[in-house]
């Protein structure tokens, strides 16, 4: 899209809500709407944008408040669930590519839940799912399910963590970690580089290096970080 004529990026939330299971962390993943035009029949976590209700009067323009105000709200219309604001832990914060004609500037939360009796809308949510991490990872190689790069990442982390605790811990420490993709098309797909990235200021994949970056292939996904 030439400079100009970039489309605006919608600020929106998502909750990472999280559980510990009998056999370990599991998160909840809800099924778009397969006639959605954007990521229709995907699963992702609950969210979506923030509405002006979601912006405190007396602080119109403070986004992280109204991002988490939004979230809340978003999991209550699309799961049925409460959460209490204040346990809210901001993760990462996620802004589409410019070239791409939809955006949206989304803050990432980690939250353990509370209630697990979901219940979607029905709507724009079609199924649910509580989930191990590693078992949706596994049916994304597999082919029986899509997620969006922002929800394959952000389970790439989780798939490292034992339990809440260890989730709460490893992902919400310091600043929630800025993702302004930068995309390069190669052979057999394209390669996603993150900040971090020895080529991502270049768009150079082949920069020798620190490594964060996706790897979206037709042979399969990889994310690959340096921690």
């Amino acid at each position: 899209m030439a400079e100009g004529n970039v489309a605006p990026a919608h600020p929106s939330a998502t909750v990472v809500l999280v559980r510990d299971a009998d056999d370990g962390l599991e998160v909840l993943l809800v099924r778009r709407n397969a006639k959605l035009t954007f990521h229709g029949g995907a699963w992702v976590f609950p969210g979506g944008r923030i509405d002006p209700s979601d912006h405190l009067p007396e602080l119109p323009d403070d986004l992280p408040a109204a991002a988490r105000r939004a979230a809340v709200r978003e999991l209550r219309e699309e799961a049925s669930l409460e959460l209490d604001i204040e346990s809210l832990r901001a993760i990462s914060r996620w802004v589409t590519p410019e070239i791409l004609p939809k955006r949206f500037d989304t803050w990432f939360f980690l939250a353990p839940a509370t209630n697990y009796d979901v219940v979607v809308d029905g709507g724009e949510i079609h199924e649910f799912r509580w989930t191990a991490p590693r078992d949706a990872l596994r049916d994304q190689r597999e082919g029986t399910i899509e997620l969006p790069p922002p929800t394959f990442v952000t389970l790439n982390d989780l798939a490292r963590c034992a339990d809440v605790a260890g989730a709460l811990e490893t992902l919400s420490v310091g600043e929630p970690r800025p993702f302004r993709p930068r995309i390069c098309n190669i052979e057999g797909g394209a390669c996603s580089l993150y900040e971090g990235d020895a080529g991502y200021d270049g768009l150079d994949p082949d920069a020798p290096g620190a490594r964060h970056r996706l790897w979206i292939l037709k042979s399969g996904w990889r994310y690959e970080r340096e921690y």
